[in-house]
């Protein structure tokens, strides 16, 4: 393969990656205060990392990422017609951008 193409292959395979590392914004109104103070609320792997966040934010929207804070929040056990199951464990990411830096999560990419 020529160095041209490699690289191509290279940039596709990263940009995948970082739709992967982004599932979806979380959008409640906890989430929509923390927007008006440059933060926004991403759902992301359980295995994702704070650099691999902030590559992926900074990539796909770009702006510039300040701040990336992540936290699990553990499933809690439910009844569902009698059967008891236990929601999906699930990790946010906090995301605080620079000064200038915003962006629409309701446009979509």
């Amino acid at each position: 393969m020529s160095p041209a193409k490699t690289k191509k292959a290279e940039k596709s395979a990263s940009s995948a990656k970082h739709f992967d590392t982004l599932i979806a914004p979380v959008i409640t109104e906890k989430s929509t205060l923390a927007s008006e103070h440059g933060q926004v609320v991403f759902r992301v792997p359980l295995e994702a990392t704070k650099p691999e966040i902030k590559e992926a934010v900074e990539a796909l929207f770009k702006v510039k990422v300040k701040a990336v804070n992540t936290l699990r929040v553990k499933g809690k056990n439910k009844m569902f017609k009698g059967k008891p199951f236990t929601r999906t464990t699930v990790k946010k990411a906090v995301v605080t951008l620079e000064e200038g830096h915003q962006i629409d999560v309701t446009t979509g990419l």
